[in-house]
């Protein structure tokens, strides 16, 4: 049985002991939480020393680093590099996104470096190996497809992206839309390409059933990929994503009943005043499923400081209630991300996450700037390093060693507020006695 089909049962796994005793949730809660499909609980078994993670409501809001090789630059080295500092760095999971190199050695061995849940995008390799025998997108097999999600499956990965709602008729609402951008998912525009080659449907959609066998065989969840995600503002929230959205609420109805867990992918590019109507409508057309967001961007004009602008879009996502952020980076749209990268969009993407569960009720969150507030209130350096999202950084920038007893920074100086005002509470103290 499934984590879900044992929520279901009443059945409440050493799994959801796990992640519920990290999220501060009684076990039953976070069960019923999975049975309702409002949450998901992601660690495939094969993935033995991989951390247990909740995602979905009540649950801290998770942040996602994407990594991977490419075409041009497959330097397995470089990509270990890259998924050690993203966990060093707070990320909740990481995504193995490679395209170029040896991609079974490649996510081998990230599965096997990771201590966090990894997932993937199987339609990237099917396509590679198609491309690479020398043949088109159009001559991708459905049977290689569904061969390569399972070797995915079966390697140990616990969440794997499926672009299943990118069908005929969505694919027409697009180019009728008049999009500036058109598709800007890869995954998307593989199957664009191959359902109007073949004139045929999408293989995800038209054996969705073979879909979530294979998902079911090693509980492993389905991200319902956002194939028609606006790839610009003007963009946004049109009649093709729309379409989209509501299919992938009838898939994850279909996913439930089968046994599968599912978390629904949103976009993308969204200006603030359409963020929280984009969750609002999300939570209703699927049951209140996961919802997992790139970003999102609120500019399209933020090249260089795209992790910046992903931050503003993914704490407003997150306190309208998405669960999971996808890290942005100041490489997007740019280049392949270094590891340095890397730590910058998980931490922006952390912050966004952590601001939003301080007006969601995350008790943690709150109790993390509490004691933030009482080391400055004290002047207690050394401390307000320690609880930063990034305390090496907050280190650097302080400048101080263990042996410089200054009280104040270098800002303030004699002039520190927090210093001239606890000295005159004591001397007002002092005058009293």
């Amino acid at each position: 049985m499934t984590q879900i089909e044992k929520a279901l049962a009443g059945k409440i796994t050493r799994e959801v002991r796990i992640a519920a005793k990290e999220e501060s949730l009684s076990p039953q809660t976070l069960s019923s939480l999975v049975a309702a499909g409002r949450a998901v609980v992601v660690h495939n078994k094969i993935h033995l020393h991989c951390r247990t993670l909740a995602i979905g409501e009540s649950t801290r809001t998770k942040v996602n680093a994407n990594i991977g090789t490419s075409e041009k630059a497959s330097d397995l080295k470089t990509e270990l590099k890259k998924l050690r500092i993203a966990v060093e760095a707070g990320a909740d999971t990481v995504m193995d996104l490679s395209t170029g190199g040896n991609l079974d050695k490649i996510r081998r061995e990230i599965i096997a470096a990771s201590t966090v849940a990894i997932g993937t995008v199987p339609i990237y390799q099917a396509a590679r190996e198609v491309t690479d025998s020398g043949k088109t997108i159009a001559d991708m097999s459905a049977s290689s497809l569904f061969e390569v999600i399972e070797k995915h499956c079966a390697d140990g990965v616990s969440f794997i992206t499926v672009h299943c709602g990118v069908t005929r008729s969505s694919v027409d609402r697009v180019r009728k839309q008049g999009r500036i951008l058109g598709i800007v998912s890869r995954g998307g525009a593989f199957l664009c390409r191959w359902i109007e080659s073949n004139r045929r449907e999408n293989p995800l959609y038209e054996d969705y059933d073979k879909l979530l066998s294979i998902a079911k065989k090693y509980d492993v969840v389905l991200s319902l990929g956002d194939g028609l995600r606006p790839g610009c503002i003007a963009d946004a929230t049109d009649r093709g994503q729309i379409e989209e959205l509501i299919l992938l609420g009838e898939l994850a109805r279909r996913a439930r009943k089968s046994g599968v867990q599912v978390i629904i992918e949103g976009p993308g590019h969204v200006p603030l005043d359409q963020i929280e109507a984009n969750v609002q409508v999300q939570k209703k057309l699927t049951d209140g499923a996961p919802f997992y967001v790139l970003g999102p961007l609120v500019t399209d004009i933020a090249c260089g400081y795209d992790h910046i602008a992903g931050a503003i879009g993914g704490a407003l996502a997150a306190q309208a209630g998405a669960d999971f952020l996808c890290y942005v980076t100041a490489s997007e749209h740019l280049r392949l991300p270094t590891p340095e990268d890397v730590r910058e969009g998980v931490i922006a993407s952390r912050i966004a996450a952590h601001a939003a569960d301080i007006v969601k009720g995350i008790a943690r969150a709150r109790a993390q700037d509490l004691k933030m507030a009482k080391a400055r209130a004290s002047l207690n350096w050394a401390l307000q390093a320690k609880l930063s999202l990034d305390p090496d950084r907050a280190r650097r920038l302080q400048g101080r060693t263990p042996l410089q007893e200054s009280e104040t920074c270098t800002m303030c100086g004699d002039f520190c507020a927090i210093k001239m005002y606890r000295e005159s509470r004591t001397r007002k103290n002092r005058a009293k006695r």
